[in-house]
């Protein structure tokens, strides 16, 4: 049984920082690539960014450049999200997600975490 779970959402004010994580289990961790997607109140779901298996990043955010970092330890089975200058416009839940391949489009990932709140204050 696969399992996806995000953690390191929180509360934080404008300008600050934190680092998400996701932990997969159950699958062939560097079989996949894995991103993160974020959907604020009201709004669809958006692909931010993706890593391969084998480390090379793919932004999909342009309102996060510069600003959000993806890595990953295959050793661990854990993906991370570097997120830094936080904006308030960064509120939302945040998901990972494993797929064959990088994609924008979240029909493209086969499994999902529960997601993690991220909360910006101005």
């Amino acid at each position: 049984q696969v399992q996806v779970v995000e953690s390191g959402g929180g509360l934080v004010q404008a300008g600050g920082s934190l680092r998400l994580s996701c932990t997969a289990s159950g699958l062939t961790f560097d079989d996949y690539a894995m991103g993160w997607f974020r959907q604020a109140p009201g709004k669809e779901r958006e692909g931010v960014i993706c890593i391969t298996w084998d480390g090379v990043a793919i932004m999909y955010a342009d309102s996060v450049k510069g600003r959000f970092t993806i890595s990953r330890d295959n050793a661990k089975n854990t993906l991370y999200l570097q997120m830094d200058s936080l904006k308030p416009e960064d509120t939302a839940m945040y998901y990972c997600a494993a797929s064959a391949f990088c994609s924008r489009k979240s029909t493209s990932y086969n499994y999902w975490g529960q997601g993690t709140q991220v909360t910006v204050s101005s």
